[in-house]
């Protein structure tokens, strides 16, 4: 394995020292799989955990939230952890709570230890997360061999999101919803056994601990990250929305103050920002993950409620995604030395642009092959010409002893991107999905036509009741169970997927504020292109090729 010439002998003691280096990044890639797949596994089992805890699906959103919010507070403080206590040692330790989290919300049999749990996942990825691409930095050297190394990272990253419904659809099909978490607990105990013996320490970073830093830090993310996730359910003008969002602005400005003009040791040091190209990288990502994790979201919103799959074959229908990011990545990998981080970021995000644009035409009419799938691939390809590179660029010329923190800028600019792009995206789909119901209220009076004349005054109550926006599915359930039993089989089906409510009014509500969602994203999009086109210079001249010999400037 080629390494960098700054191991402890201490860890040197502990781990092999000949060893594959296929087999340092298989431990790596395995641990970044199983945290990204996290990220969409449990969205699929989220019926059933709230049939199981009889809570709805407002409720159930925070078996999502609570993990969210403890990954976004822990990353800068994760990433530097390994920096300072040690980047295998931190490695361990994530992964280890990673599967205890995942053990203990499997196990649970009450709503609140599920979240419990849910959280010590939380912090257990913010760990595992940016210390698996810091080892990467400081396991293999600049250049090819790297870079190959990075091909494989963003490849898991980029289809671990579409493997995870695929594989959560399955576990929840056929076993049950705790498979969902339990399936991480014996990944995350073989890979803690391959950490221990096969990957060396690499170079800690001297001196104390930035407590007050790491108190700042921590606590402005959690007001960011949970300032979006309470503008998602509850809007932005609100009383609430104003203190989080003005608490997280105090505390990370003052965090950045303090890290720039007072600390001795600071936490984050300025000087990892002083590479243009590299902070360029992490607001591509940002936005990226802004325009990536909504469209996820719609995509499977769309498949879902206007095309009616079913979580199985909802999955299945993103398998093309991962397959594809999978190749593109590879590919992407192997013309980095040759095209350039540029000409690969540009074009990368120029094809999500088209993605996008091109999803925001569906209608209640659009078909899986004829719109969506076509879109998927553009955005995968897309997402594989991203990922490789701007994951080199935010790393490369890094000290050893910063590559932890420059690992965690890059997962916080993608979470706090999702974050940004799921709350704004969710606030344009349902205001212009509540319009276009309004403005096409007469479509729903003529679905309710359909009906016996006895049903239909507490249909039309009911969908009046529900003030321009759809009807939750447990919504949907009391009501039906509140009518006359001889009546509920009709109502059953009058609501159900091929109902139709759902053919002459829902669906087109749907498919419009996904419309709306995916145009929204695409200006996300253009963005990233703007930066990926006017920030980020660096040439294919300027990538290390893993000899010393004319070698950059490492700041």
């Amino acid at each position: 394995m080629s390494g960098t010439d700054q191991k402890s002998s201490a860890a040197t003691s502990t781990a092999r020292r000949t060893i594959h280096p296929g087999l340092v990044l298989l431990i790596i890639a395995g641990a970044q799989v199983m945290v990204v797949l996290d990220a969409t596994i449990v969205n699929i089992a989220l019926p059933s955990m709230g049939e199981y805890f009889g809570k709805n699906q407002t409720d159930m959103t925070w078996a999502l939230n609570a993990y969210t919010l403890a990954f976004g507070t822990g990353l800068l403080l994760g990433g530097r952890s390994g920096d300072l206590l040690g980047r295998r040692k931190m490695f361990i330790i994530g992964l280890g709570l990673f599967s205890l989290g995942s053990l203990l919300g499997g196990l649970s049999f009450h709503f609140g230890f599920l979240l419990f749990g849910r959280v010590i996942q939380g912090f257990g990825g913010a760990i595992a997360s940016p210390t698996a691409l810091s080892l990467i930095t400081t396991s293999f050297e600049e250049g090819e061999e790297r870079n190959r190394a990075i091909s494989v990272y963003a490849a898991v990253s980029g289809a671990g999101a579409a493997v995870g419904l695929l594989l959560g659809g399955i576990l929840t099909e056929y076993l049950t919803w705790r498979w969902v978490l339990f399936v991480n607990v014996p990944i995350g105990i073989l890979l803690m056994i391959g950490a221990f013996l096969y990957l060396h320490e690499s170079e800690r970073l001297k001196g104390k601990f930035d407590f007050i830093g790491a108190v700042a830090s921590a606590l402005g993310m959690f007001m960011l990250v949970y300032g979006f996730i309470h503008v998602a359910h509850d809007g932005w003008a609100n009383t609430e929305t104003y203190l989080l969002f003005g608490a997280a602005a105090v505390l990370l400005i003052g965090f950045v103050y303090f890290e720039a003009k007072v600390a001795k040791e600071p936490m984050m040091p300025m000087r990892i920002f002083a590479n243009r190209s590299r902070s360029g990288a992490y607001i591509v990502m940002l936005v990226v993950g802004a325009a990536m994790f909504g469209l996820f979201y719609f995509v499977t919103y769309f498949i879902q409620q206007v095309l009616g799959y079913s979580a199985l074959k909802a999955g299945f229908a993103f398998l093309p995604v991962a397959i594809t990011i999978g190749i593109t990545a590879q590919i992407a990998g192997k013309a980095l030395p040759k095209a350039g981080p540029k000409a690969l970021i540009t074009g990368g995000t120029a094809l999500l642009v088209v993605a996008m644009l091109l999803l925001s035409t569906v209608t209640a009419e659009s078909t899986y092959l004829g719109k969506l799938l076509p879109g998927m691939i553009i955005l995968a390809i897309a997402m594989g010409l991203i990922f490789v590179p701007i994951t080199s660029v935010a790393v490369s010329n890094v000290r050893n002893t910063d590559a932890g923190l420059a690992s965690a800028l890059l997962n916080v600019g993608q979470q706090v991107g999702g974050a940004i792009g799921l709350s704004v995206l969710a606030t344009v789909a349902a205001t212009t999905g509540k319009n276009y119901a309004n403005d096409h209220i007469a479509d729903a009076g003529k679905a309710v036509a359909t009906l016996p004349t006895e049903m239909q005054q507490p249909v039309q109550g009911f969908l009046a009741s529900s003030g321009g926006k759809a009807p939750q599915p447990d919504q949907i359930q009391a009501f039906i169970h509140s009518q006359p039993a001889t009546d509920q089989a009709t109502l059953q089906h009058f609501f159900g997927p091929d109902g139709a409510l759902q053919s002459m009014f829902t669906a087109h509500v749907q498919a419009h504020a996904s419309s709306m969602g995916f145009l929204t994203a695409a200006i996300f999009a253009i963005v990233a292109l703007v930066v990926a086109a006017t920030v980020i210079n660096v040439k294919k001249e300027d990538l290390p090729t893993g000899s010393d010999e004319g070698a950059p400037v490492i700041v």
